[in-house]
């Protein structure tokens, strides 16, 4: 596997779990799936639809999100919102990102 590849298959790593916490920030309002995944994507958060969905429900079924359906287009649609347990979830999550956003600087000072 060259370098390139190498890289790219750790950014996928660092990348995986951010998603959940950027799906329970974006989620205070509600949104349907491909909406999300706009938002995401023009956050230069990029995730696959077949990554998402699973994810979405995994999340509902966790209790962090909530959904229903909007029936009222032609096109029935599954609107998510952040659950109060995902508002706490978020609120803990976002705290330890930061400590370790603080902690990876330290790590990672060039001067070391």
């Amino acid at each position: 596997m060259g370098s390139e590849g190498l890289i790219a298959g750790q950014v996928q790593e660092l990348r995986r779990g951010t998603v959940v916490l950027a799906c329970l920030a974006l989620l205070e309002k509600p949104q349907y799936g491909y909406a999300l995944l706009e938002t995401l994507t023009a956050a230069d958060v990029n995730v696959d639809g077949n990554t998402l969905y699973p994810l979405l429900r995994r999340l509902e079924k966790q209790g962090l999100l909530t959904s229903e359906w909007n029936t009222d287009e032609s096109r029935p649609r599954k609107f998510y919102r952040v659950s109060p347990a995902g508002q706490r979830a978020r609120a803990d999550l976002v705290r330890e990102w930061n400590n370790l956003v603080a902690a990876m600087a330290v790590i990672t000072r060039e001067d070391l």
